[in-house]
């Protein structure tokens, strides 16, 4: 069964191609034809995923999912959040963001962080809902070459690696995505489809 993933972001594409296997197949909008980009109005993270999983099955009329994630970090009162992507404003880079966290940051004793993923998942105009949540900290340099984001920041606990020195492999067994996703597959798993 294919599952349209609502989203351009090709990093996550690749993730979820890894998670997700037959009988589901992910299937990005792009290779549908959608070229555009889904407007994120919402205030949170829950909104966000509801809106672009709606558009694009709106759009094509199968069944459909979209995460939205954010870094959410403790001393900066759960920013950036629903606004981790452009937190340094929009058409920013991944260095753009990290650089105003470690600014942000610096002198701060309180490091801790989470980074959280919802999605939605809308399947034979049913909805639903999935969480995944990864806790860490933020440390004061860049390490590592992998990953995308602020991976390069983000130590989660229990590891001495960021999630940029991790593999694919390894950051797909701990991952506040690969969390929410498992619990994607395993409602999949169950369902009667």
């Amino acid at each position: 069964m294919k599952l349209i993933f609502a989203s351009g972001n090709k990093h996550k594409l690749e993730e979820l191609q890894a998670k997700i296997t037959p009988p589901f197949e992910v299937v990005s909008m792009r290779a549908l034809g959608f070229k555009g980009e889904i407007a994120e109005p919402g205030v949170t993270l829950e909104e966000n995923a509801k809106i672009k999983a709606d558009f694009i099955y709106d759009m094509f009329g199968q069944s459909t999912f979209a995460d939205d994630s954010g870094l959410e970090i403790d001393a900066l009162d759960g920013r950036p959040g629903v606004y981790s992507a452009r937190f340094a404003g929009e058409n920013c880079s991944f260095d753009d963001n990290n650089k105003k966290v470690l600014k942000l940051l610096k002198g701060k004793a309180n490091r801790k962080a989470r980074f959280r993923t919802v999605i939605h998942l809308i399947l034979i105009g049913e909805h639903h809902s999935f969480e995944g949540v990864v806790n860490g900290q933020i440390i004061d340099e860049y390490r590592g070459s992998d990953g995308f984001g602020y991976d390069p920041i983000f130590i989660p606990e229990g590891h001495e690696k960021t999630f940029a020195e991790m593999s694919l492999a390894e950051k797909n067994e701990i991952s506040h995505r690969a969390k929410a996703v498992q619990k994607l597959i395993d409602f999949l798993g169950k369902s009667d489809v």
